[in-house]
């Protein structure tokens, strides 16, 4: 009795409707699986990347001698791109001559909200189809179930006398699709969940990086002005 019940039979004879619908819930999980681990390290990196970076910038090193520092694209912390892209405009801004200290800021502020944007897409990258997956899987799921308990009564019209043990292993095997589709919505609603928080937590980071810096390169652009007066 436990042998054409086991997990593997029922898969196997589940109709081609439920197979395909169980065939693409487990796709999604594999895929949601590789994108979980992935960003788990690209968020576990940006975090180091982004202390080490911030040691950095507040130990008191010149400005313009941690831009000229040289740093592997892969390396890049997204507070140091944020950096590297006010700093750039501000250098190239200040050496116009006659330039305007609000127009410089103005400048700068503008390249790093560029910059801002992209960090914000990189840190909300696969999270969306986490999302899909958390939400549409359970529903995929149901649907390979309905479908293979249709199945089931239908086959009860050729048979005259109705018993569990007629249905019971049609039941079975829709039963698998809405259990697949738990096995890969799960994971992928808690992974959303989690990245969507750190994703946060480190956008606001960045915003606040910004913000700092932009008032160190207000405090520079007006000194200097102030001083060519």
């Amino acid at each position: 009795m436990s042998e054409p019940l086991s997990f593997w039979s029922l898969v196997a004879n589940a109709s081609v409707v439920v197979q395909l619908v169980m065939l693409i819930l487990l796709a999604a999980s594999v895929i949601s699986w590789v994108m979980i681990v992935q960003r788990f390290l690209y968020f576990r990196r940006a975090q180091e990347q982004m202390r080490e970076f911030e040691n950095q910038f507040w130990s008191g090193m010149d400005l313009s001698a941690l831009y000229r520092r040289e740093v592997k694209a892969e390396q890049m912390s997204g507070a140091e791109a944020i950096f590297r892209s006010g700093f750039k405009e501000y250098s190239r801004l200040k050496q116009q001559s006659g330039a305007d200290a609000d127009a410089v800021m103005e400048g700068c502020a503008r390249s790093m909200r560029v910059a801002l944007s992209r960090e914000e897409e990189k840190l909300d990258k696969h999270l969306s189809f986490l999302a899909t997956v958390g939400s549409t899987s359970p529903y995929i799921g149901l649907f390979g179930t309905v479908w293979g308990i249709m199945n089931s009564f239908r086959s009860l019209a050729n048979v005259q006398q109705a018993a569990i043990s007629t249905v019971a292993p049609g039941i079975s095997e829709a039963l698998v699709a809405t259990a697949i589709g738990l096995f890969a919505a799960i994971p992928a609603v808690m992974a959303y969940n989690r990245f969507a928080s750190h994703s946060d937590s480190l956008l606001k980071q960045y915003q606040n990086f910004a913000e700092e810096f932009s008032s160190i390169l207000h405090r520079q652009a007006h000194t200097k002005r102030s001083g060519e007066k």
